[in-house]
Protein backbone atom coordinates (compact mmCIF):
# COMPACT_ATOMS: atom_id res chain seq x y z
CA UNK A 1 0.00 0.00 0.00
CA UNK A 2 1.58 3.54 -0.49
CA UNK A 3 2.76 5.24 2.03
CA UNK A 4 1.97 9.05 2.89
CA UNK A 5 5.11 9.81 1.48
CA UNK A 6 4.59 8.07 -1.47
CA UNK A 7 1.50 9.45 -2.44
CA UNK A 8 2.32 13.33 -1.71
CA UNK A 9 5.31 13.25 -4.07
CA UNK A 10 3.66 11.37 -6.73
CA UNK A 11 3.91 13.39 -10.24
CA UNK A 12 0.79 14.90 -11.37
CA UNK A 13 0.24 12.75 -14.21
CA UNK A 14 0.29 10.04 -12.72
CA UNK A 15 -2.10 10.77 -10.04
CA UNK A 16 -4.91 11.97 -12.34
CA UNK A 17 -4.41 8.64 -14.38
CA UNK A 18 -5.17 6.94 -11.61
CA UNK A 19 -7.96 9.77 -10.03
CA UNK A 20 -9.58 8.54 -13.38
CA UNK A 21 -9.00 4.69 -13.08
CA UNK A 22 -10.29 4.94 -9.34
CA UNK A 23 -7.55 3.45 -8.21
CA UNK A 24 -6.66 6.39 -5.88
CA UNK A 25 -8.47 9.24 -4.49
CA UNK A 26 -8.16 12.77 -3.91
CA UNK A 27 -9.21 12.72 -0.59
CA UNK A 28 -6.78 10.09 -0.16
CA UNK A 29 -3.57 12.11 -1.79
CA UNK A 30 -4.59 15.65 -0.05
CA UNK A 31 -4.40 14.11 3.61
CA UNK A 32 -1.20 12.52 2.76
CA UNK A 33 0.21 15.71 1.51
CA UNK A 34 -1.10 17.43 5.08
CA UNK A 35 0.38 14.71 6.82
CA UNK A 36 3.89 15.38 5.07
CA UNK A 37 2.85 19.64 5.82
CA UNK A 38 2.47 18.82 9.21
CA UNK A 39 5.70 16.81 9.39
CA UNK A 40 8.10 19.48 8.01
CA UNK A 41 6.46 22.95 7.85
CA UNK A 42 8.06 24.36 11.32
CA UNK A 43 11.32 23.69 9.84
CA UNK A 44 10.52 24.44 6.03
CA UNK A 45 8.18 27.52 6.89
CA UNK A 46 6.60 27.75 3.21
CA UNK A 47 3.51 29.13 3.54
CA UNK A 48 2.13 32.04 4.47
CA UNK A 49 -1.75 31.08 3.94
CA UNK A 50 -2.98 27.72 4.32
CA UNK A 51 -6.43 26.07 5.56
CA UNK A 52 -6.47 22.64 5.34
CA UNK A 53 -10.35 22.15 5.70
CA UNK A 54 -11.13 24.12 2.70
CA UNK A 55 -8.71 22.08 0.62
CA UNK A 56 -10.18 19.26 1.60
CA UNK A 57 -13.28 20.50 0.69
CA UNK A 58 -11.80 21.07 -2.77
CA UNK A 59 -10.56 17.95 -2.43
CA UNK A 60 -13.94 15.62 -1.39
CA UNK A 61 -15.56 17.81 -4.97
CA UNK A 62 -13.18 16.58 -6.93
CA UNK A 63 -13.83 13.15 -6.19
CA UNK A 64 -17.66 13.29 -6.40
CA UNK A 65 -16.44 14.60 -9.57
CA UNK A 66 -14.03 11.56 -10.95
CA UNK A 67 -16.76 9.11 -9.72
CA UNK A 68 -19.46 10.68 -11.86
CA UNK A 69 -16.79 10.59 -14.74
CA UNK A 70 -16.61 14.97 -15.08
CA UNK A 71 -13.70 16.03 -13.57
CA UNK A 72 -13.38 19.89 -14.38
CA UNK A 73 -10.24 19.59 -16.07
CA UNK A 74 -6.70 18.19 -16.44
CA UNK A 75 -5.78 18.73 -12.48
CA UNK A 76 -8.80 18.00 -11.10
CA UNK A 77 -8.12 17.16 -7.31
CA UNK A 78 -4.76 17.90 -7.63
CA UNK A 79 -2.72 19.75 -4.79
CA UNK A 80 -1.70 23.08 -5.83
CA UNK A 81 0.25 26.08 -3.91
CA UNK A 82 0.60 29.54 -5.59
CA UNK A 83 3.15 32.09 -4.30
CA UNK A 84 1.55 35.10 -2.19
CA UNK A 85 2.35 37.55 -4.42
CA UNK A 86 -0.94 35.53 -7.29
CA UNK A 87 -4.23 36.67 -5.95
CA UNK A 88 -6.33 34.80 -4.59
CA UNK A 89 -9.52 36.93 -3.46
CA UNK A 90 -10.12 37.87 -0.01
CA UNK A 91 -6.17 36.43 0.61
CA UNK A 92 -3.77 39.13 2.10
CA UNK A 93 -0.67 39.96 -0.06
CA UNK A 94 2.15 41.47 2.28
CA UNK A 95 4.92 40.63 -0.93
CA UNK A 96 6.97 38.71 2.17
CA UNK A 97 7.88 42.14 3.37
CA UNK A 98 6.74 43.22 7.25
CA UNK A 99 6.79 47.06 6.43
CA UNK A 100 3.86 46.67 4.04
CA UNK A 101 -0.07 46.54 4.52
CA UNK A 102 -0.64 43.88 2.56
CA UNK A 103 -2.84 44.37 -0.33
CA UNK A 104 -6.57 42.53 0.06
CA UNK A 105 -7.72 41.19 -3.41
CA UNK A 106 -11.22 41.28 -4.38
CA UNK A 107 -10.98 39.02 -7.29
CA UNK A 108 -8.08 36.25 -8.26
CA UNK A 109 -5.78 36.85 -10.26
CA UNK A 110 -5.72 34.72 -13.75
CA UNK A 111 -3.70 31.72 -12.84
CA UNK A 112 -5.81 30.93 -9.79
CA UNK A 113 -8.79 31.17 -11.46
CA UNK A 114 -7.05 28.61 -14.60
CA UNK A 115 -6.76 26.18 -11.56
CA UNK A 116 -9.86 26.92 -9.57
CA UNK A 117 -11.66 26.30 -12.81
CA UNK A 118 -9.61 23.04 -13.70
CA UNK A 119 -10.46 21.44 -10.28
CA UNK A 120 -7.03 22.03 -8.33
CA UNK A 121 -6.83 21.62 -4.73
CA UNK A 122 -5.17 24.95 -3.41
CA UNK A 123 -2.97 24.33 -0.05
CA UNK A 124 -2.48 28.15 0.09
CA UNK A 125 -0.31 31.07 -0.48
CA UNK A 126 3.60 30.08 -0.14
CA UNK A 127 6.31 32.71 1.57
CA UNK A 128 8.58 35.44 -0.56
CA UNK A 129 11.31 37.54 0.44
CA UNK A 130 10.75 41.27 0.48
CA UNK A 131 9.13 42.49 -2.65
CA UNK A 132 10.71 39.74 -4.17
CA UNK A 133 14.24 41.27 -4.45
CA UNK A 134 16.00 38.29 -2.65
CA UNK A 135 17.19 35.21 -4.12
CA UNK A 136 16.54 33.37 -0.83
CA UNK A 137 13.97 32.28 1.46
CA UNK A 138 14.84 35.56 3.60
CA UNK A 139 12.04 37.38 4.94
CA UNK A 140 10.90 40.12 7.55
CA UNK A 141 7.87 39.10 7.67
CA UNK A 142 7.61 35.50 7.42
CA UNK A 143 11.08 34.55 8.65
CA UNK A 144 13.67 31.92 6.99
CA UNK A 145 12.37 29.23 4.57
CA UNK A 146 14.85 26.52 4.29
CA UNK A 147 15.66 23.52 1.65
CA UNK A 148 14.16 20.02 2.56
CA UNK A 149 17.57 18.74 1.33
CA UNK A 150 19.08 20.25 4.44
CA UNK A 151 17.77 22.92 6.56
CA UNK A 152 20.69 24.93 6.72
CA UNK A 153 20.90 25.57 2.51
CA UNK A 154 18.68 28.14 0.85
CA UNK A 155 15.81 27.24 -0.74
CA UNK A 156 16.45 30.40 -3.38
CA UNK A 157 14.02 33.17 -4.30
CA UNK A 158 12.49 34.76 -4.83
CA UNK A 159 9.75 32.16 -5.29
CA UNK A 160 11.12 30.46 -2.01
CA UNK A 161 7.78 28.93 -0.22
CA UNK A 162 7.07 26.98 -3.86
CA UNK A 163 10.88 26.25 -4.15
CA UNK A 164 10.36 24.38 -0.79
CA UNK A 165 6.93 23.05 -1.02
CA UNK A 166 7.68 21.57 -4.33
CA UNK A 167 11.05 19.72 -3.14
CA UNK A 168 9.44 19.08 0.24
CA UNK A 169 6.64 16.83 -0.99
CA UNK A 170 3.78 19.24 -0.36
CA UNK A 171 2.30 17.78 -3.76
CA UNK A 172 3.07 17.94 -7.54
CA UNK A 173 1.86 21.32 -8.76
CA UNK A 174 3.32 24.88 -7.66
CA UNK A 175 3.34 28.15 -9.65
CA UNK A 176 6.35 30.52 -9.08
CA UNK A 177 7.06 34.20 -10.53
CA UNK A 178 10.12 35.23 -12.15
CA UNK A 179 11.76 38.67 -12.92
CA UNK A 180 15.27 38.01 -13.12
CA UNK A 181 15.53 34.12 -12.30
CA UNK A 182 13.26 33.57 -9.58
CA UNK A 183 11.49 30.43 -10.58
CA UNK A 184 14.58 28.91 -11.78
CA UNK A 185 17.21 29.73 -9.03
CA UNK A 186 15.04 27.18 -6.94
CA UNK A 187 14.88 25.37 -9.12
CA UNK A 188 18.58 25.06 -9.60
CA UNK A 189 19.37 24.98 -5.99
CA UNK A 190 16.57 22.43 -4.90
CA UNK A 191 16.86 20.32 -7.99
CA UNK A 192 13.58 20.41 -9.64
CA UNK A 193 12.10 21.31 -12.86
CA UNK A 194 10.61 24.32 -13.36
CA UNK A 195 9.67 26.63 -16.76
CA UNK A 196 9.72 30.23 -16.91
CA UNK A 197 7.16 30.72 -19.74
CA UNK A 198 7.76 32.75 -23.01
CA UNK A 199 6.56 36.63 -22.28
CA UNK A 200 2.71 36.75 -22.65
CA UNK A 201 2.55 32.84 -22.49
CA UNK A 202 1.04 32.51 -18.78
CA UNK A 203 -1.23 35.31 -18.15
CA UNK A 204 -0.65 38.27 -15.62
CA UNK A 205 -3.19 40.63 -13.75
CA UNK A 206 -0.38 43.08 -12.79
CA UNK A 207 2.35 42.88 -16.25
CA UNK A 208 5.59 44.50 -15.89
CA UNK A 209 8.62 44.14 -18.06
CA UNK A 210 10.54 40.68 -17.75
CA UNK A 211 7.89 39.59 -15.18
CA UNK A 212 6.64 36.01 -15.85
CA UNK A 213 5.05 33.35 -13.80
CA UNK A 214 5.30 29.29 -14.17
CA UNK A 215 5.09 26.09 -12.70
CA UNK A 216 7.42 24.26 -10.34
CA UNK A 217 7.47 20.52 -9.84
CA UNK A 218 10.05 17.29 -9.82
CA UNK A 219 9.14 15.99 -12.85
CA UNK A 220 9.12 17.82 -16.74
CA UNK A 221 5.96 16.05 -17.15
CA UNK A 222 4.20 17.78 -14.93
CA UNK A 223 5.11 21.04 -15.97
CA UNK A 224 3.21 20.30 -18.92
CA UNK A 225 0.56 19.30 -17.77
CA UNK A 226 0.16 22.07 -15.53
CA UNK A 227 0.48 24.70 -18.79
CA UNK A 228 -2.15 23.03 -20.47
CA UNK A 229 -3.85 25.27 -17.43
CA UNK A 230 -2.07 28.50 -16.77
CA UNK A 231 -1.53 29.39 -20.42
CA UNK A 232 -5.21 29.78 -21.03
CA UNK A 233 -5.41 33.42 -21.81
CA UNK A 234 -7.27 36.31 -19.83
CA UNK A 235 -8.35 39.65 -21.54
CA UNK A 236 -6.56 41.40 -17.81
CA UNK A 237 -3.40 40.81 -19.55
CA UNK A 238 -2.95 42.83 -22.29
CA UNK A 239 0.49 41.66 -22.93
CA UNK A 240 -0.66 38.02 -23.16
CA UNK A 241 -0.11 35.65 -26.28
CA UNK A 242 -3.33 34.70 -28.67
CA UNK A 243 -5.28 31.81 -27.73
CA UNK A 244 -2.72 29.23 -29.36
CA UNK A 245 -3.36 25.16 -30.11
CA UNK A 246 0.15 23.72 -27.88
CA UNK A 247 -0.29 19.82 -27.68
CA UNK A 248 1.41 20.30 -24.30
CA UNK A 249 1.77 16.45 -23.83
CA UNK A 250 3.68 16.25 -26.88
CA UNK A 251 7.23 15.48 -25.19
CA UNK A 252 8.41 12.40 -27.25
CA UNK A 253 11.24 12.77 -29.62
CA UNK A 254 15.05 13.28 -29.90
CA UNK A 255 17.58 15.58 -29.70
CA UNK A 256 19.44 14.08 -32.84
CA UNK A 257 19.93 17.07 -35.34
CA UNK A 258 19.65 19.49 -33.02
CA UNK A 259 21.53 22.80 -32.26
CA UNK A 260 22.72 23.29 -28.94
CA UNK A 261 24.76 26.54 -27.90
CA UNK A 262 26.99 25.94 -24.85
CA UNK A 263 26.98 28.88 -22.65
CA UNK A 264 29.21 28.72 -19.46
CA UNK A 265 30.22 32.35 -19.32
CA UNK A 266 27.88 34.64 -18.83
CA UNK A 267 30.70 37.45 -19.29
CA UNK A 268 29.29 39.28 -15.99
CA UNK A 269 28.60 38.03 -12.19
CA UNK A 270 30.06 36.04 -9.85
CA UNK A 271 32.59 33.08 -9.90
CA UNK A 272 31.12 30.02 -11.39
CA UNK A 273 31.90 27.45 -9.02
CA UNK A 274 34.00 24.33 -10.78
CA UNK A 275 31.45 22.03 -10.04
CA UNK A 276 28.90 23.81 -11.62
CA UNK A 277 30.23 24.43 -14.61
CA UNK A 278 31.84 20.78 -15.21
CA UNK A 279 28.19 19.34 -14.36
CA UNK A 280 26.78 21.65 -17.31
CA UNK A 281 29.44 20.34 -19.47
CA UNK A 282 28.58 16.64 -18.97
CA UNK A 283 25.01 17.59 -19.89
CA UNK A 284 25.98 18.75 -23.45
CA UNK A 285 27.98 16.04 -23.89
CA UNK A 286 24.99 14.13 -23.50
CA UNK A 287 23.34 15.98 -26.17
CA UNK A 288 26.20 15.35 -28.11
CA UNK A 289 26.50 12.10 -27.63
CA UNK A 290 22.64 11.71 -28.95
CA UNK A 291 23.33 13.24 -32.23
CA UNK A 292 22.80 16.88 -31.17
CA UNK A 293 25.62 19.61 -32.64
CA UNK A 294 27.02 21.28 -29.68
CA UNK A 295 28.54 24.71 -30.35
CA UNK A 296 30.68 27.12 -27.33
CA UNK A 297 28.09 29.96 -26.85
CA UNK A 298 30.55 32.99 -26.10
CA UNK A 299 29.41 35.50 -23.58
CA UNK A 300 26.44 38.41 -24.47
CA UNK A 301 25.93 40.42 -22.05
CA UNK A 302 28.61 42.48 -19.89
CA UNK A 303 28.78 43.71 -16.37
CA UNK A 304 27.70 47.52 -17.05
CA UNK A 305 24.30 45.90 -18.68
CA UNK A 306 24.12 43.82 -15.63
CA UNK A 307 24.45 47.03 -13.06
CA UNK A 308 22.38 49.17 -15.20
CA UNK A 309 19.69 46.94 -14.65
CA UNK A 310 20.15 46.29 -11.11
CA UNK A 311 20.15 50.29 -10.85
CA UNK A 312 16.41 50.29 -12.79
CA UNK A 313 14.93 47.80 -9.98
CA UNK A 314 17.10 49.66 -7.06
CA UNK A 315 14.97 53.04 -8.73
CA UNK A 316 12.24 51.12 -8.60
CA UNK A 317 11.85 49.51 -5.33
CA UNK A 318 12.77 52.85 -4.01
CA UNK A 319 9.61 54.26 -5.16
CA UNK A 320 7.81 51.83 -2.72
CA UNK A 321 10.41 52.07 -0.07
CA UNK A 322 10.08 56.04 0.22
CA UNK A 323 5.96 55.60 0.18
CA UNK A 324 6.39 53.65 3.44
CA UNK A 325 5.74 55.42 6.77
CA UNK A 326 8.97 55.97 8.92
CA UNK A 327 8.65 53.02 11.26
CA UNK A 328 6.94 50.50 8.86
CA UNK A 329 10.04 51.07 6.48
CA UNK A 330 12.19 50.50 9.25
CA UNK A 331 10.68 46.58 9.63
CA UNK A 332 11.47 46.21 5.63
CA UNK A 333 14.90 43.59 5.81
CA UNK A 334 17.88 46.06 5.66
CA UNK A 335 19.50 44.18 3.25
CA UNK A 336 16.49 45.42 0.68
CA UNK A 337 16.48 48.45 3.11
CA UNK A 338 20.02 49.33 2.30
CA UNK A 339 19.46 47.71 -1.47
CA UNK A 340 16.74 50.55 -2.33
CA UNK A 341 18.73 53.73 -1.32
CA UNK A 342 21.35 52.88 -3.92
CA UNK A 343 18.22 54.25 -5.79
CA UNK A 344 17.32 57.34 -4.33
CA UNK A 345 18.16 60.41 -6.19
CA UNK A 346 18.97 58.83 -9.07
CA UNK A 347 18.45 61.73 -12.52
CA UNK A 348 15.96 61.25 -14.70
CA UNK A 349 18.08 60.72 -17.49
CA UNK A 350 20.07 57.93 -15.90
CA UNK A 351 17.12 56.03 -15.29
CA UNK A 352 16.26 56.26 -19.11
CA UNK A 353 19.76 55.51 -20.07
CA UNK A 354 19.16 52.15 -17.51
CA UNK A 355 16.17 51.02 -19.20
CA UNK A 356 17.46 51.65 -22.35
CA UNK A 357 20.09 49.64 -21.41
CA UNK A 358 17.44 46.69 -20.94
CA UNK A 359 16.58 46.82 -24.26
CA UNK A 360 19.99 46.38 -25.61
CA UNK A 361 20.38 43.23 -23.12
CA UNK A 362 17.40 41.96 -25.15
CA UNK A 363 18.75 42.31 -28.43
CA UNK A 364 21.90 40.86 -27.81
CA UNK A 365 20.19 37.86 -26.04
CA UNK A 366 18.10 37.52 -29.07
CA UNK A 367 20.59 37.80 -31.77
CA UNK A 368 23.03 35.61 -29.78
CA UNK A 369 20.89 32.73 -28.98
CA UNK A 370 19.10 32.92 -32.27
CA UNK A 371 21.32 30.37 -34.14
CA UNK A 372 20.19 27.56 -31.68
CA UNK A 373 16.95 25.48 -30.96
CA UNK A 374 18.46 25.33 -27.37
CA UNK A 375 20.86 26.59 -24.93
CA UNK A 376 22.49 24.92 -22.48
CA UNK A 377 23.93 27.32 -19.14
CA UNK A 378 24.29 27.17 -15.98
CA UNK A 379 21.12 28.40 -13.77
CA UNK A 380 23.64 30.05 -11.30
CA UNK A 381 27.49 29.89 -11.19
CA UNK A 382 27.40 28.87 -7.74
CA UNK A 383 25.40 26.30 -5.63
CA UNK A 384 22.81 26.24 -2.44
CA UNK A 385 24.32 28.93 0.16
CA UNK A 386 23.37 29.17 3.92
CA UNK A 387 19.51 29.45 4.63
CA UNK A 388 20.18 32.44 6.35
CA UNK A 389 22.38 34.76 4.09
CA UNK A 390 20.26 36.69 1.77
CA UNK A 391 22.44 36.64 -1.23
CA UNK A 392 24.65 33.97 -2.92
CA UNK A 393 27.09 37.30 -3.34
CA UNK A 394 27.58 39.31 -0.08
CA UNK A 395 29.81 41.68 -0.99
CA UNK A 396 28.97 45.07 -1.71
CA UNK A 397 27.85 45.88 -5.09
CA UNK A 398 27.59 42.59 -6.07
CA UNK A 399 23.88 42.23 -5.23
CA UNK A 400 22.88 40.46 -8.58
CA UNK A 401 25.98 38.55 -9.50
CA UNK A 402 24.12 35.69 -9.54
CA UNK A 403 21.88 36.25 -12.27
CA UNK A 404 24.08 36.64 -15.20
CA UNK A 405 22.55 33.82 -16.92
CA UNK A 406 18.90 34.01 -16.33
CA UNK A 407 17.82 37.38 -16.35
CA UNK A 408 18.89 37.79 -19.97
CA UNK A 409 15.90 35.56 -20.59
CA UNK A 410 13.72 37.55 -18.60
CA UNK A 411 13.89 40.85 -20.82
CA UNK A 412 14.19 38.89 -24.19
CA UNK A 413 11.27 37.11 -23.35
CA UNK A 414 12.38 33.76 -24.07
CA UNK A 415 10.84 30.31 -22.63
CA UNK A 416 13.60 28.89 -20.00
CA UNK A 417 13.58 25.56 -18.00
CA UNK A 418 15.66 23.52 -15.48
CA UNK A 419 16.47 20.24 -14.89
CA UNK A 420 18.63 18.84 -12.15
CA UNK A 421 21.79 17.79 -13.81
CA UNK A 422 24.11 17.02 -11.18
CA UNK A 423 24.71 17.27 -7.57
CA UNK A 424 28.26 19.03 -6.00
CA UNK A 425 30.40 16.61 -3.85
CA UNK A 426 28.24 17.51 0.19
CA UNK A 427 25.17 17.20 -1.46
CA UNK A 428 23.74 20.24 -3.08
CA UNK A 429 22.16 19.90 -6.54
CA UNK A 430 22.98 21.56 -9.74
CA UNK A 431 20.45 22.66 -12.24
CA UNK A 432 20.81 23.03 -16.03
CA UNK A 433 18.95 25.82 -17.74
CA UNK A 434 17.88 24.89 -21.02
CA UNK A 435 16.56 28.14 -23.20
CA UNK A 436 14.67 28.48 -26.38
CA UNK A 437 13.74 30.94 -29.11
CA UNK A 438 11.11 32.91 -27.92
CA UNK A 439 7.20 31.03 -27.94
CA UNK A 440 8.87 27.76 -28.31
CA UNK A 441 7.90 26.98 -24.82
CA UNK A 442 7.22 23.38 -25.99
CA UNK A 443 10.40 22.94 -27.65
CA UNK A 444 12.70 23.86 -24.57
CA UNK A 445 10.08 21.18 -22.82
CA UNK A 446 10.83 18.60 -24.75
CA UNK A 447 14.43 19.50 -25.04
CA UNK A 448 14.00 19.28 -21.29
CA UNK A 449 12.27 16.04 -21.35
CA UNK A 450 14.52 14.14 -23.35
CA UNK A 451 17.56 15.25 -21.25
CA UNK A 452 15.59 14.20 -18.19
CA UNK A 453 14.96 10.82 -19.63
CA UNK A 454 18.39 10.35 -20.77
CA UNK A 455 20.04 12.47 -18.23
CA UNK A 456 23.26 10.01 -15.96
CA UNK A 457 22.02 8.04 -12.53
CA UNK A 458 24.19 10.52 -10.61
CA UNK A 459 22.36 13.53 -11.84
CA UNK A 460 18.54 12.18 -11.12
CA UNK A 461 17.66 13.58 -7.74
CA UNK A 462 17.42 11.44 -4.49
CA UNK A 463 14.62 13.66 -2.57
CA UNK A 464 15.08 13.92 0.90
CA UNK A 465 12.90 11.39 3.28
CA UNK A 466 9.46 13.58 5.14
CA UNK A 467 11.29 13.36 8.53
CA UNK A 468 13.08 16.36 9.14
CA UNK A 469 15.25 16.68 12.71
CA UNK A 470 15.60 19.54 14.41
CA UNK A 471 12.94 22.41 16.28
CA UNK A 472 11.32 25.88 14.61
CA UNK A 473 13.49 27.70 12.71
CA UNK A 474 11.39 30.14 10.96
CA UNK A 475 12.94 32.81 12.76
CA UNK A 476 13.38 36.31 12.09
CA UNK A 477 16.05 37.73 10.26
Amino acid sequence: MPTEQNLATMSAVEMTARFADRSLSPVEVHDAVQAVIEAREDVLNAFWVRDPAESRKAAQASEARWAAGEPLGPIDGVPVTLKENIARRGVPMPSGNAGVEPVVPERDAPITERVLESGGAVLGSTVMPDWGMLSSGVSSRHGFTRSPWNPDWTTGGSSSGAGAAAAGGYGPLHVGSDIGGSIRLPGTWLGLATLKPSDGRVPLDAPYLGRAAGPMARTVGDLALFMRVLSRPDARDWTSLPPQDVDWSDLEGDVRGLRVGLHLDAGCGGERDPQVVAAVRRTAEVFEAAGATVEPLEPFLTQELLDDLDLFWRVRSWNDFRALPTEAALRVHPYVMDWCRAGADVAGARVLHCYQQIMRMQSATVAATLPYDIVLSPVAPVAAFAAEQPMPFMEPGRTMAHIGFTAPYNMSGQPAATVNCGITADGRPIGVQLSGRRFDDIGVLRAAAWYERNRPADAVPRWPDVAVAGTTRREAP
